[in-house]
């Protein structure tokens, strides 16, 4: 049963306006995309608030990373372009060279580049924070790269939602896949722990995955197979946590694989990203317009 606890919501946009992926910057606030108005925000631990609209209401800024540079770093996947903006708010972007590209995925490596998924064309891109891409053509077709995630050895690790696998890339371009054992599982978030683990959620098949960089593969059931895990992002102590767009709850896995699950308290408010704040608690983008905090206990 879902487990009762404090979580608080914070209105910061209108209702509908897309909260999409949210993360810690550099500079100690929380920035968020607001998809479907075409805005990054920014939210300080004090609850001060601002808004930057991009230079289209359309392009679709869906996840965003700080990179490399002290900026934060996000893709536009309707416009097909990588944005870039200053603490400051100054924002910038960079065209992908493939058309129609639809990049959502963005990570920054230890090679001091930007790697991103491209959904619609199989490649994944890499962009250097003088705005130069690169991209690496994938062995799929249909495969829909998604989020992706730098790993422990040195590559990057992305989820292909069609081709139901994990992918692994290295820096000179090197693909690996790795089918998963559930048929349809419809991979989509993907994120490092702190057991050197890659951790991921199974959208289609109401599962919590792991692999390991020998791509050994273990799947942990969620007590509710129609609850549509979406985005996951691990914590200092070792536990992940994760959206459960379909169910309106945040869950957590340790790497044993116990399970918790959290009610979110307003009803339908779709979960989609999350981040562990500069505070230590959990922050999560609900696309009604709001974020919540849950402060894990000791």
């Amino acid at each position: 049963m879902p487990r009762t606890t404090s979580i608080t919501s914070i209105p910061v946009a209108e209702p509908g306006s897309g909260p999409y992926s949210i993360t810690t910057g550099p500079d100690g606030a929380l920035w968020f995309t607001i998809v479907h108005a075409g805005q990054i925000a920014r939210l300080t631990l004090d609850g001060q608030l601002d808004r930057y609209q991009l230079d289209s209401t359309s392009c679709g800024p869906s996840v965003i990373t700080p990179g490399p540079d002290g900026a934060l770093w996000f893709t536009r996947a309707q416009d097909h372009r990588i944005g870039r903006i200053t603490v400051d708010g100054e924002a910038t972007s960079f065209p992908i060279p493939t058309p129609g590209s639809g990049p959502f995925g963005i990570v920054p490596a230890c090679d001091g580049a930007l790697w991103f998924t491209q959904m619609h064309t199989d490649r994944i891109g890499r962009i250097t924070t003088d705005g130069q891409v690169t991209e690496f053509p994938l062995p799929t077709t249909g495969g829909f790269p998604s989020a992706i995630a730098a790993g422990p050895d040195d590559a990057l690790w992305f989820t292909l939602n069609q081709a139901n696998a994990i992918g692994r890339l290295t820096f000179d371009g090197e693909v690996t896949i790795h089918p998963l054992p559930t048929e349809q599982a419809a991979p989509v978030g993907i994120t490092c722990g702190a057991d050197d683990a890659l951790w991921f959620v199974e959208i289609g098949a109401g599962q919590i995955g792991r692999i390991t960089a020998d791509g050994r593969i273990d799947e942990f059931a969620l007590p509710d197979r129609t609850s549509r895990p979406h985005a996951i992002t691990a914590d200092p102590a070792g536990v992940c946590w994760f959206t459960e767009w379909g169910a309106n709850r945040l869950g957590s896995i340790t790497p044993a694989g116990q399970l918790e699950e959290y009610e979110l308290p307003t009803p339908a408010s779709e979960p989609h990203g999350l981040t562990v704040g500069p505070d230590g608690a959990l922050y999560a983008a609900l696309e009604i317009g709001e974020i919540a905090r849950l402060q894990p206990s000791s």
